[in-house]
């Protein structure tokens, strides 16, 4: 049986990574879909398993190849992307695939699979939390904060385009909500819309 595909997907900064990486921890049976990105590495990545960090040029050949599922050029000259051959070595290994993208991303990757694909927007309380948690990671700029939190605001309005929206307020309550929402929709139960 190939595996299902649970999408999470978010303004930079609301948690999405670390509810990710909290679900693969568990027995879901789980496995990370690594992005490719034209990125520099930030100190503490590594190359095949937070990303795949591709030159400009190696990631536009690639695109012109149709070897993504998605991309996106999130800033200028700053791709990101989902390998098709990725998604299809998890899914054959008979494991699940869990996607941290961002929204067009993952509603791209949504229509892609449709029912087999769940895809979760997870959004801060507030854009002003949203800045708060930029600024103590210490990793960015003013500016680069100041563009992440004017990308946020616009993606936002992707919302309802996602099968579930959860509210990180309080990061223990997501994973609780993120694990049920996970089991279930595994499981081929009814997934059930806001987990605000």
């Amino acid at each position: 049986m190939q595996g299902k595909l649970i999408i999470f997907s978010a303004p930079s900064g609301s948690g999405k990574t670390t509810l990710v990486k909290h679900l693969l921890s568990l027995e879901f049976g789980l496995e990370f879909s690594v992005s490719a990105t034209s990125r520099q590495s930030r100190p503490g990545e590594t190359h095949g398993k937070d990303y795949y960090f591709l030159s400009e040029e190696e990631f536009r050949g690639k695109i012109n190849n149709n070897d993504f599922l998605e991309w996106e050029e999130v800033y200028g000259g700053i791709f990101y992307g989902t390998l098709k051959s990725e998604v299809e070595r998890i899914r054959n290994n008979g494991n699940h695939v869990i996607f941290d993208v961002d929204v067009v991303g993952g509603v791209n990757i949504k229509k892609f699979y449709g029912d087999d694909a769940l895809a979760v927007f997870v959004k801060p309380p507030s854009v002003e939390e949203l800045k708060n948690r930029l600024e103590k990671r210490s990793t960015e700029t003013e500016e680069k904060i100041q563009m992440r939190i004017a990308k946020a605001e616009q993606e936002l309005g992707f919302e309802s385009r996602f099968d579930v929206v959860i509210v990180n307020e309080n990061m223990q309550e997501a994973m609780k909500k993120a694990e049920i929402l996970v089991s279930d929709f595994i499981e081929g139960k009814p997934v059930n819309g806001d987990h605000g």
